[in-house]
Parts: C-alpha cells; structure tokens; sequence
C-alpha cells in the first residue's frame, strides 16, 4: 500500500522537472504549446528555459538599437549565441558600408572639429597681423614670407595670446605689495590701507576654479590685439610706425589695467577681512 501511494507522488514530482517554465512572463509549456522554447545558457532548474520570442524582447530592451551589441545571461553571465540569416550580397556590401560610416564618423568629425579651430585660428592670425602691422604692410609681409611659415606662424598667435593672458603677474605684484607697502609709506598715501595689519586672512578663490573666469581669459586674450591698436593710436599719436605704436599702446594698457586690478583686488581683500558676522537680534517677548 505504501509503495503505491509513493508512485503518484513521484510522478507528480517528475512532472514538475520536467514541465518547462519561462523566467520572463513566467508562462509553462502547458500554458501555450505552440511557443518556442529555448534553453540560452547555462542556467539550470527554473530558469534553464525561456520563451524565444519573450527572450527576443529581452534582448532588444538590452542592446537598445544596436543589434551588434553582446548580451550576457543575468545569472550566470554566459554570452547568448545570436546568430542572423545569412544576408545577400548587395545586402552585405550595404551592411558593411553602414558599419565602416558608424565607425568612420566620430574620427570624421573629430577631423572636421580640428580643422576647423586651425583655419580660424589662421584666419584670426592672419587679421592680428594686418591690424598690428597695418592693413597694407601686413599684406605685404604675408605675401613675401614662406607659406609653411605662415601655416605653423600664425595659428600659433592666438595660443600664445591666450598663454600670455593666463600668466596672471597682478598677483605676484600684490603678493610682494602686501608684504613690502608697511616699508613704503608714499604706497599708503597714493594707496590708503594697502598697508594696514589686518585681523584675518581671508581665503581666496583659484582664478580658474569656474569657468566665468576660463570665458573670460579666452575673450580678453582675443580682444586684446584690437584694444592695443586703439589705446595706441589715442595715447601714442605722434608715433609713424604701426607696429611700435601698438605695442607702445598694449603695454600702456597692461600697466593701466594692472594697476587698477592691484587695487581692486586689495580692496576686496580688506573688506574681507575685516568682515564681522553679527549677533542673531533677539526677540521681545511680549
């Protein structure tokens, strides 16, 4: 009697080995007969078998539109082998022409990116030339010198324009203002307070912590050839030549702009420190 009550209990149990169950809808074979199934990996137990078509979506939830893509099993992490029809031969030379462009086109438009910044940095050089130099002699200069020379000369103008603008001399020159204006008592009276003891040491902020002051170094640096001819051409009149009277002007407009940065900069520097943070008011009661 026992061992026939066993045998439909391990019946029943063997049933449910072998009965298939999806592990994406959760569906078994006896749910849908006609459904192709598919053991991908190497997977045992509840989740050896899945759905081909219910798999199929996983795979394209996966690759998300790149049909190359490598899609692994999430238990076991065995790579599924995703084979295709075999395509025709126009389809073929179509279908490697669209892999070689998708490849092709980040290199292509790096190139492009490239070659765009160095023509108008050529162009930019080429206008710095004729605006220092002036418009006639500049096109003189360009036209006697070497082509190569000019392809490597003049793009290298900007660079070293921006490169001269990060060098920020202000500073070196407050550093030793601060340490020295106590000794010089005329700095105090052209410059008052530059050389009062102050309660603190305020922290300051790197020059190019943010990007407002990279912006602004990129701007300054590009202008500056325009703002040299025109502060030349205002404080350096009686001057012939073009070039020196722009370099006479940009200097001019170096030490100019520099000392009012020297002094705007201490004066932010003591209202710092000599910031007080206040008592909170207290309330009346009523």
């Amino acid at each position: 009697m026992e061992n026939l009550t066993q045998e439909p209990e391990r019946t029943a149990e063997s049933r449910s080995l072998l009965q298939q169950s999806c592990w994406v809808c959760f569906a078994t074979d006896e749910d849908d007969r006609t459904a192709e199934w598919v053991r991908p990996c190497r997977c045992r137990g509840s989740t050896k078998w899945v759905h081909q078509s219910c798999l199929q979506r996983w795979v394209d939830e996966k690759q998300r539109g790149n049909s190359t893509a490598r899609v692994a099993c999430p238990q076991c992490n065995a790579e599924y082998l995703i084979v295709f029809p075999k395509l025709g031969p126009v389809v073929y030379v179509l279908d490697l022409a669209d892999r070689l462009i998708s490849k092709a086109c980040p290199f292509a438009a790096a190139g492009i990116m490239v070659g765009s910044i160095y023509w108008t940095a050529v162009t930019y050089g080429a206008v710095t030339v004729m605006q220092v130099v002036g418009h006639k002699e500049g096109l003189d200069v360009m036209e006697r010198a070497d082509p190569l020379f000019l392809l490597i000369g003049l793009p290298t103008i900007p660079v070293m324009l921006i490169l001269g603008k990060m060098i920020r001399w202000e500073d070196y020159v407050l550093r030793l203002w601060r340490k020295y204006s106590n000794k010089l008592q005329i700095l105090n009276s052209i410059f008052p307070g530059i050389g009062c003891p102050v309660p603190r040491i305020p922290a300051e902020a790197s020059p190019l912590a943010d990007h407002v002051s990279a912006t602004r170094i990129l701007c300054g640096a590009l202008v500056f050839p325009t703002i040299a001819t025109i502060v030349g051409k205002l404080m350096f009149s009686s001057v012939n030549s073009n070039l020196q009277r722009t370099i006479l002007g940009g200097i001019a407009f170096v030490a100019i702009k520099g000392a009012f940065k020297v002094y705007f900069k201490q004066q932010q520097y003591l209202r710092q420190a000599h910031r007080k943070i206040l008592n909170f008011p207290e309330t009346e009661e009523a």
